[in-house]
C-alpha cells in the first residue's frame, strides 16, 4: 500500500469519526419539557425538579429545556397524572402511593408504619418491587423515571396536641386523594377529608379542615405553620415519590433523548435524596419556633399500630401476593442487616 493511499484512508477515517460525531449530536433535537409538582420551588422537590432541569440543559447542549410549574399550578396530582396521559403535560413527581389509582399495587407504599427508616424504603424501591411497580406504569401511559423522596409525615392541627389514638377522635384532617389514606385515618377514628393539595392552606386557614399530614419540609415549605398550632410527631408513612414521564412524550423521544434522559433522572434522584435527608431536621427546628411539637410515646405507636393492621390487612387482599411478600421481605433483610 503506497503512502499516498494511507493518508487517503487515514483521512477518510478520521472524516468518519467527525461525521459521525455530528451525526450522533445532531439527535438531540431542541424541544421544551413541561415539568409540573406540587411544592414550592425551594422545597426539597422544587429543588430536585430543578436540579433535573439543569442537567437536561447541560447534557443536551441547551437543545432541551425543562420548564418547571410549581407549587400545584396546573392542578392536583390526579390533574397532573391526567395531563400527562393525555400528552399535554411532559413530567410530574408525586407520592407513589397516589399511583394506586392506576396499579393498585403502589398503595402498598403507603401502607401505615410500614418503614422505620430511609434504609427499608430504599431497599424496596430500588429494588425488585420498585422496579416491578414503576414497568407496570407503561401499559397505563406512564413511563417511571426513579424514585424520590419526601419524608416520613406527621400530624397537624388547630384543635389540640395528638399523643394517642384518643385525641384523633372526630379531627377532620385533609388527607391525600387515595383510598388507603381515607381508610388509615377512618381506622383511627378521624374525619379524613380527601383534597387536592393546593386547596389545603386555604382549607386550614378557613377551618373547613381541623388538620393535615405531611412531611416537615412540606409543613413548612407551604406555611401551614401559619394556620396550625400543634404538630405531633407520628411519622405513620414514609412518602417515596415517582418522578414519571408521560408514554406520549417518551415515545416522541428518540433513542439517544430517552437516554438523556434517564441519565439526567438518575443524577437528580441522588441529588434530591440528599436534599430531603439535610432538610428534614432543619425544618423540624424551624417549626418548633411556631407550634407546639409533641413526640409519640412508644408504647401509642404501638396502638396507632393496632389500630390500622385492619386497613393493611383489607389492601393486602387485592394485591399480587408475590410482590407483597417481596417487599416486606426486602424490609426484613435490612432489618436483619443483611
Amino acid at each position: 500500500m503506497t503512502k499516498l493511499l494511507k493518508t487517503l484512508i487515514a483521512t477518510a477515517c478520521a472524516a468518519g469519526v467527525l461525521f459521525a460525531g455530528a451525526a450522533s449530536a445532531a439527535e438531540i433535537r431542541e424541544r421544551t419539557l413541561r415539568f409540573a409538582f406540587q411544592n414550592v420551588k425551594d422545597h426539597p422537590q422544587g429543588q430536585g425538579a430543578q436540579k433535573f432541569a439543569d442537567l437536561v440543559s447541560e447534557k443536551s447542549g441547551g437543545k432541551i429545556k425543562v420548564r418547571l410549574f410549581p407549587g400545584g399550578t396546573l392542578g392536583g396530582d390526579l390533574q397532573t397524572i391526567s395531563s400527562l396521559q393525555g400528552g399535554t403535560l411532559d413530567l410530574t413527581v408525586l407520592n407513589s402511593g397516589i399511583l394506586a389509582a392506576q396499579v393498585p399495587e403502589f398503595a402498598m407504599l403507603d401502607f401505615p408504619y410500614l418503614f422505620n427508616n430511609t434504609a427499608e424504603a430504599h431497599a424496596v424501591i430500588d429494588g425488585e418491587v420498585g422496579q416491578k411497580l414503576h414497568a407496570s406504569l407503561e401499559s397505563k401511559g406512564l413511563v417511571g423515571l426513579g424514585y424520590w423522596d419526601l419524608g416520613f409525615r406527621n400530624l397537624t392541627n388547630s384543635k389540640h396536641p395528638v399523643t394517642k389514638p384518643e385525641d384523633m377522635q372526630g379531627l377532620k384532617v385533609r388527607v391525600i386523594q387515595s383510598p388507603i389514606y381515607l381508610e388509615t385515618f377512618k381506622a383511627l377514628g378521624a374525619n379524613p377529608v380527601p383534597m387536592p393539595f393546593p386547596e389545603v392552606y386555604t382549607g386550614l386557614e378557613q377551618r373547613t379542615v381541623d388538620g393535615q399530614e405531611n412531611p416537615f419540609t412540606v409543613i413548612l415549605g407551604s406555611k401551614f405553620n401559619e394556620v396550625q398550632k400543634y404538630l405531633s410527631v407520628t411519622n405513620h408513612i414514609y412518602n417515596p415519590q415517582s418522578f414519571v414521564v408521560g408514554q406520549k412524550t417518551w415515545q416522541k423521544l428518540n433513542a439517544d433523548e430517552q437516554a438523556l434522559i434517564r441519565d439526567a433522572a438518575k443524577e437528580a434522584q441522588t441529588y434530591q435524596r440528599q436534599v430531603t435527608e439535610d432538610s428534614q431536621s432543619k425544618a423540624l427546628e424551624t417549626l418548633k419556633g411556631s407550634m407546639q411539637v409533641n413526640e409519640i410515646a412508644p408504647q401509642e405507636v404501638e396502638r396507632f399500630r393496632d389500630k390500622v393492621k385492619p386497613v393493611v390487612e383489607q389492601f393486602v387482599k387485592d394485591m399480587n401476593p408475590e410482590l407483597v411478600k417481596a417487599m416486606y421481605d426486602s424490609i426484613d433483610k435490612v432489618r436483619a442487616g443483611q
